[in-house]
């Protein structure tokens, strides 16, 4: 269907930076010359602020992400339309990640997360001042040296986020600054897309156990790496649980991914035109033209189940209408037309892969997935199907 002119000049106001809003400080041309990933790191900071905006106008609950914005204070709020699509996006993801860590209670295993790109992502500090907080072993968050040496510091240089890790003496910085360790959580440098057979061992030997729930996180990570590179570092983690593991049931390896697809229609290509425009390039997202094909990044590697839903039938389908009505209070929402055409470009993906995918006991993990509880006499559960 052909978008009509309206539409895309909507588009190529809202598009760019409804979940990626635009640079309050742009970029200049001498800066990308000299260092071609400062645009996608931007990103990052877009995705930050967007959050501190949806946090301060009431959607989203986070004591932590004023700790990792500068002069939060100071910060302007976003339009509606960008409050909406990071409050989809952060309720979607948190929702997968609390079943994943629910399934692990149930089995009485503690669970692993690897944040991979993550930003200054707080979800480390809501998980581990939340009801779950028994049952998380291990957090690592991977992403640039230039991304973990300011959040290290942001991290030191707050009471808040420090208490969370524990006894001063037990956290430690490493590698000059652009790590940082404690007993659960780790803040590690690299560059995703270069093998991960070369960065991977001495990053994450020493610290993920092969037997325990392993959760990985790519939020918007992927869609910045060439296709081979993603598939690699999925691999990697495949095999790394496959090999290393000593026990006859080694853990279980999940993964979820969020992401822009189905870039090729007119829609698409204004999203990649205004994005283009900022130095940013969305290779990642080529293969996948359908919300359909999303699964096949994991089924390729032998995933048990792999499923994806967009964030328009999340909004629509998966969320309480009680939470629909609540945020549709805080704010006036004209564009609802566009939101949803915003939403139809992003998706969810997870997955899950079983070494023993026959054994009963662990049936359970398979029907890991976003559900509901519609706010309808009787309450009768909604779930992927």
């Amino acid at each position: 269907m052909i978008v009509c002119t309206r539409r895309l000049q909507l588009a190529r106001c809202h598009v760019a930076y409804a979940m990626l809003p635009p640079s309050p400080q742009p970029i200049s041309r001498r800066e990308r010359t000299q260092d071609a990933d400062a645009a996608i790191r931007q990103t990052d900071s877009d995705a930050a602020l967007a959050r501190l905006s949806a946090v301060k106008k009431g959607y989203l609950t986070d004591a932590f992400i004023g700790h990792l914005v500068p002069r939060s204070q100071l910060q302007p709020p976003r339009p509606p339309l960008i409050n909406v699509g990071t409050y989809i996006r952060s309720h979607s993801i948190d929702h997968l990640v609390e079943e994943w860590i629910s399934i692990s209670k149930q089995q009485h295993e503690q669970c692993q997360i690897v944040s991979l790109g993550a930003g200054s992502d707080t979800r480390f500090w809501r998980m581990a001042t939340g009801p779950y907080k028994d049952y998380l072993r291990v957090y690592a968050e991977l992403d640039f040296p230039e991304v973990t040496v300011k959040k290290a510091m942001s991290i030191r240089k707050s009471k808040l986020l420090s208490a969370v890790l524990g006894p001063p003496e037990t956290v430690s910085l490493a590698q000059g600054g652009l790590a940082l360790h404690s007993p659960r959580y780790h803040l590690l440098p690299c560059d995703l897309r270069k093998p991960p057979s070369e960065i991977l061992p001495s990053l994450l030997g020493g610290i993920l156990s092969p037997s325990s729930p392993t959760l990985l996180l790519f939020e918007c990570v992927l869609v910045y790496m060439s296709p081979e590179a993603s598939s690699n570092l999925i691999q990697w983690f495949v095999d790394y649980f496959q090999s290393k593991s000593t026990s006859s049931d080694p853990g279980v390896l999940g993964a979820i991914v969020y992401e822009m697809f189905g870039l090729q229609d007119n829609f698409g290509q204004v999203m990649m035109n205004n994005l283009r425009s900022r130095n940013v390039l969305l290779t990642g997202a080529l293969p996948y033209p359908t919300v359909q094909m999303l699964p096949g990044r994991f089924t390729r590697h032998n995933f048990t189940m792999s499923k994806a839903l967009t964030l328009r039938e999340i909004r629509e389908k998966f969320t309480p209408k009680s939470e629909l009505a609540r945020i549709s209070a805080l704010e006036m929402l004209d564009e609802v037309e566009e939101l949803n055409l915003v939403l139809d470009h992003y998706a969810i993906t997870w997955g899950v892969k079983l070494d023993s995918p026959s054994d009963l006991s662990r049936v359970t993990w398979t029907q890991w997935g976003m559900r509901m509880v519609p706010d309808f006499p009787g309450g009768h559960e909604l779930q992927w199907e």
